[in-house]
């Protein structure tokens, strides 16, 4: 027997998801009115929808910034969404927010996706972990097998849609980024990001304090 779901649930669940009214009242009827699992069940459906959408060109967006505190890192970022509409929209620009803020907290990250990150570079990394002691003496096949496991361990660590979510690390940028296209109803894409940080790169001189005494006293 279906439970009868009350307007006050619906419009709590749709406060805590941002989610439609129908989809919240359809979430808690498929749920028996369980308020958690109906967050679960508005959050898979949201990743499915958002899949479906997931081949669709996403052409505007917008491209955002993030200075952290003090000033020292900075981000600009560019996500792409299907029309100009929504990427003026809360929803959207909160994206844009907290993905930025996610670039700057995660230093290591330099890819968005493993996808784009070069085979030069996986292939270094395989030839650093092939040469471990502790793999030393173990069957090629398993070695393989582990080296595997490292690498695309390491290869999570560079792109940021593999990253746990500052805010909620029992989603990854990826989920994050799957909900609220669910939410909204478009293809959402995080097209590129660069993360600036203060100094990096410059070489700083040192001057050999020992020898400048040294060629002061001959003088």
């Amino acid at each position: 027997m279906a439970v009868a779901v009350s307007a006050k649930l619906v419009k709590e669940l749709r406060d805590k998801t941002g989610a439609g009214m129908m989809d919240c009242k359809k979430a808690l009827a498929a749920t028996d009115g369980d308020a958690d699992k109906a967050v679960e069940w508005l959050r898979q459906k949201g990743i499915a929808s958002a899949e479906k959408k997931s081949g669709r060109t996403a052409a505007e967006g917008a491209i955002g910034s993030y200075i952290h505190t003090g000033a020292r890192v900075g981000v600009l970022i560019e996500i792409n969404c299907e029309t100009d509409f929504v990427a003026r929209g809360d929803m959207f620009q909160e994206l844009l927010r907290d993905v930025s803020m996610q670039v700057a907290a995660c230093p290591g990250v330099e890819y968005v996706t493993t996808d784009e990150i070069p085979a030069e570079i996986r292939e270094r990394e395989k030839s650093i972990e092939m040469g471990r002691d502790d793999l030393e003496g173990k069957p090629e096949q398993m070695k393989e097998k582990i080296v595997e496991g490292r690498i695309n361990k390491r290869l999570k660590e560079l792109a940021l849609m593999e990253q746990p979510f500052i805010k909620d690390s029992s989603l990854t940028v990826a989920e994050l980024v799957k909900q609220t296209a669910g939410k909204i109803g478009e293809n959402v894409k995080v097209r590129r990001f660069t993360r600036y940080t203060l100094g990096e790169g410059i070489e700083i001189e040192e001057s050999d304090f020992a020898a400048e005494v040294a060629s002061m006293s001959k003088g």
